[in-house]
């Protein structure tokens, strides 16, 4: 614990430094003198961090790699912790003073901004600022005398170098960890009061709270009044909101009018006897008004909100952002801008008015919903409403302010029309062309006796897809990690801190991109040479006009060992065996996860993600709601036009990562028969890239699995190479990684020992 505690300090030192504070760092330096590591670490919940750990043979060798971080780092780490020590001490001060000197006792801090975000702009990024942890996913508890950090499986160990000595990394989804209103319930004194800002917390998290703590005589407590307690410890330093310009997403990737998208939704509330719909999350509102923005890094949308009603429409954001070419696209679908900070001022009013107004429970804030409660309850002008009129919770279904409609646009988004998926076709044809130049480049490259680091394959190959038509950004930052880096499911290579990529290395390269036309997200494990020991992964994307990217990549540049070469296999196996699925309508993905699971699990292993997420259509890399995963609640089924990522892995902890990943696309399946008149759906490739044969233990395939891979490297040549046409070296590159397994296995037999890598 000790050596991690160490990691996490000197990264806060660096941060400090990064940022022009180094004076705060050694002005408090002294006074960690009593700080000791025997903290509050040692309770019950201790047993949350020490769960999850791999085999004993990958564990010592994490240990001594963390024992050598620890002895280079520990000059700086005092002061590092120091200064994460003064942020708690002035979100406990505001703690303390809160609710008009009241105070509560805990303040819970997620992830999530107003709009419910899971990638947040810097403005909203108050966990990662008080925590220092910087995963996508969390929520920070804090009390008086406790830091608790809850996780899942994807970042167990990037916690562990992230978090300081004040922090308990609770390890969420292993079994004896409690979840977050538990604990509090829980650890808590009777009569205690649980702070949060109603801003950032659905009407659905807050109910389930208040329900929890008041089992226990605790009291959860909306701090409207106070604002949000890390931003008054986080002071003038805070970043202001984005004021980048907004962009039109074009109608020939769009597929659909804004008049046209507003009508649907005007169709549900007819529906329900709704007189509007507020949408909250941030590519609903981007999607609803064919516009696209850069107020988040690699997710093109921009900070506002949507309310339409059945005769007009509202995008709620800074007029500023608005260009010309954007108030004419608005105007022409009948949309009027008004500033962002109106909303709950606009949604009283008409709550006030009796106009009732449909929210999805499940993303909309407390704080708005509340505010639509009171100005009901109120009536007009501010007269309170006789005992008749009172005001019922929209969850217990007697709201005459608020209706529950699960939103109308979520469901409209993730099932793509024709032209949103000829755009992710395009996007992933246009990112095949960049991942094969980058692929047959570095394999050059590694073969001439160079030597890279991690952070050089990331420029590299965003430097191919900016090459591109229509790239814009990346879509999320790159994952390319070697060795033991592989192994954090969501690792980012840095400057002074990576590895190095040569002919010993194995490479996992996770990427993808976003398009004009749509979005990637693809996963290959390549090996190049003979002599390998370790391994690389890439896991990185694109943002393009036309749609998104993403891909995940697994290389090694040397001689894999047979232990690399069967895990490598049983991902495969997983990989082909969902994108060999046929399942009937309504089957939600859980009930598929499995199929990925079960080679793996024929030998023992596992991973600790989901196999597959939604991607946006120039949108969010992750989106909802369909998911293909362990998590059973999420039980809404897949359809014909989804999108969804198939990426199964394997890790061990201070040893590598594998992880192949694809995008597939729904579509109905061509079956003999349709039972009870059932519809069957099947999956389509849209990723278009080889998969590695030299990192295959062949011997291990089925008959089915080496044609299904045979089959997609067909397809791979067929869609790609017309493309390659000016690039003879990448033509010649995909033609030898394309050809059949059986051919590729004999020619890399007949060229050893000489390195040569096989299809990537």
């Amino acid at each position: 614990m000790r050596s991690s505690v160490a990691f996490g300090v000197s990264s806060r030192a660096r941060t400090l430094a990064q940022t022009g504070r180094p004076a705060a760092v050694w002005r408090l330096a002294g006074s960690l003198a009593s700080f000791g590591l025997k903290d509050a670490r040692q309770t019950a919940s201790s047993s949350c961090q020490e769960q999850t750990r791999s085999s004993s043979s990958t564990a010592s060798h994490s240990a001594r790699r963390t024992l050598s971080i620890r002895a280079a780092m520990a000059s700086n780490g005092a002061a590092a912790a120091a200064a994460a020590d003064l942020r708690l001490v002035k979100l406990r001060a505001a703690m303390a003073a809160a609710d008009g000197g009241q105070g509560v006792a805990a303040y819970i801090v997620p992830t999530e901004d107003p709009h419910m975000s899971e990638y947040p702009p810097d403005h909203f990024k108050r966990r990662e600022y008080i925590s220092s942890f910087t995963g996508s996913a969390g929520t920070a508890v804090i009390t008086a005398e406790q830091a608790l950090l809850w996780t899942d499986g994807r970042y167990f160990l990037q916690a562990e170098t992230e978090l300081g000595p004040g922090w308990t990394l609770m390890r969420g989804g292993t079994g004896s960890c409690p979840e977050i209103n538990d604990w509090l319930a829980d650890s808590l004194p009777e009569g205690s009061r649980v702070g949060f800002d109603p801003f950032c917390h659905t009407v659905e998290a807050v109910n389930k709270l208040k329900s929890k703590l008041q089992e226990k005589g605790l009291e959860a407590v909306p701090l409207l009044a106070d604002g949000n307690l890390v931003d008054q410890a986080w002071g003038a330093d805070r970043p202001g909101l984005p004021t980048a310009p907004l962009r039109v997403h074009a109608a020939e990737w769009a597929g659909a009018s804004i008049q046209q998208k507003v009508d649907e939704v005007r169709q549900k509330l007819a529906g329900v006897k709704a007189d509007c719909f507020l949408a909250t999350t941030l590519d609903e509102v981007a999607w609803l008004y064919n516009l696209r923005g850069s107020d988040v890094p690699y997710n093109p949308v921009f900070v506002s909100y949507a309310l339409v009603s059945l005769t007009d429409a509202v995008l709620y954001t800074n007029p500023e952002k608005v260009t010309p070419a954007v108030a004419e696209h608005l105007k022409a679908g009948g949309v009027v801008v008004r500033p962002y900070e109106q909303l709950v001022a606009d949604v009283k009013a008409k709550a006030s008015a009796k106009a009732r107004i449909a929210m999805d429970m499940s993303n909309v804030s407390y704080a708005v919903f509340q505010a639509a409660e009171e100005a009901a309850a109120a009536g007009p002008r501010g007269r309170k409403r006789n005992a008749a009129d009172a005001v019922v919770p929209a969850a217990a279904g007697g709201s005459k302010a608020v209706v529950d409609l699960v939103s109308p646009i979520v469901a409209a988004k993730a099932i793509k029309n024709g032209a949103e998926l000829e755009g992710m076709r395009q996007a992933h044809l246009r990112d095949a062309v960049a991942i094969c130049d980058f692929l047959q480049w570095l394999e050059a490259k590694i073969a001439s006796g160079a030597t890279l680091t991690e952070v050089e394959v990331d420029l590299e190959l965003t430097g191919r897809r900016k090459q591109q038509q229509g790239f814009i950004e990346p879509s999320f930052p790159t994952i390319a990690g070697a060795n033991g880096n592989g192994a954090i499911i969501h690792y980012r290579a840095q400057e002074g801190s990576c590895k190095t990529v040569d002919a010993k290395t194995l490479l996992l390269i996770d990427s993808g991109s976003q398009y004009d036309c749509g979005t990637t997200d693809i996963t290959r494990t390549p090996h190049l040479t003979v002599d390998a020991k370790t391994l690389l992964l890439i896991d990185s994307g694109g943002q393009y006009d036309c749609g998104t990217t993403d891909i995940t990549r697994t290389m090694h540049f040397g001689s894999p060992s047979e232990h690399q070469r069967r895990c490598y296999t049983r991902v495969l196996q997983g990989h082909i065996a969902l994108s060999q699925a046929v399942f009937p309508e309504g089957t939600p993905g859980t009930a598929i996860d499995t199929l990925a699971r079960l080679p793996l699990w024929r030998d023992g292993l596992n991973y600790r993600h989901g196999t597959g997420h939604g991607v946006g259509a120039a949108l969010n890399v992750h989106e909802g709601p369909q998911s293909i995963s362990t998590r059973y609640w999420i039980t809404t089924p897949l359809q014909v036009g989804m999108i969804c990522s198939n990426e199964p892995g394997y890790y061990e902890d201070g040893g590598f990562g594998i992880r192949v990943e694809n995008l597939l696309v729904i579509k109905e399946a061509d079956t003999e028969f349709r039972f009870g008149g059932a519809t069957f759906m099947a999956f389509e490739d849209l990723t278009l890239v080889p998969i590695q044969t030299k990192m295959i233990s062949a011997e291990l395939l089925t008959a089915s699995e080496e044609q299904w891979l045979d089959g997609y490297h067909k397809l791979v040549w067929e869609r790609v190479s017309p493309l390659l046409a000016d690039k003879p070296d990448v033509l010649a590159w995909l033609k030898r990684n394309t050809a059949p397994l059986k051919e590729q296995l004999a020619a890399a037999g007949a060229a050893a020992p000489a390195p040569a890598m096989a299809a990537v």
